[in-house]
């Protein structure tokens, strides 16, 4: 497992990581994300989503659960588990998860069963009002290259 962190100073660095790796992204790829509140998890699915090309407004998935975006080559589902009760993770998420795109997942504790045994991990942290300590690990080789990309550009 290769791991990074690095500190992002501001929301658009943050933005940065996701289009940076956008590229690097395959069908079936799958990002977890976990963090406090506003952190940003969000904010890099939106630099992900510009990275894929996707023009559409992206927001948080919290009431909806999940928000797909297909104006890209590979659909982007953006999943936020976090309201999820353990009887709901059979809702028909695997089928996103386990698709024919990108899944990103916020708060993935939620729905730990469903998670695939390789995935990319992203752990943001806030350090204060505009920075932000980021953790990435490539949990499977599928991802190592991305955690390369990352420590040339941070």
């Amino acid at each position: 497992m290769k791991e990074y962190s690095f500190v992002t100073n501001n929301e658009k660095e943050t933005e940065k990581v996701g289009a940076l790796i956008a590229p690097y992204l395959t069908s079936n790829s799958v990002i977890t994300l976990t963090g406090d509140l506003g952190a940003g998890k969000t904010t890099f699915t939106k630099g992900l989503a510009q990275g894929l090309n996707i023009n559409d407004r992206v927001i948080s998935p919290t009431f909806n659960i999940l928000k797909c975006y297909f104006k890209a080559d590979i659909p982007l589902y953006h999943i936020d588990a976090y309201r999820l009760e353990d009887n709901d993770a059979d809702i028909g998420l695997l089928e996103f998860i386990d698709g024919d795109g990108i899944a990103v997942i916020e708060w993935p504790t939620f729905i730990s069963e469903l998670i695939p045994k390789s995935f990319l991990e992203i752990n943001i942290t806030i350090l204060d009002l505009n920075r932000r300590q980021i953790l990435v690990k490539a949990i499977g080789a599928k991802y190592e290259k991305i955690i390369e990309i990352i420590k040339e550009n941070f």
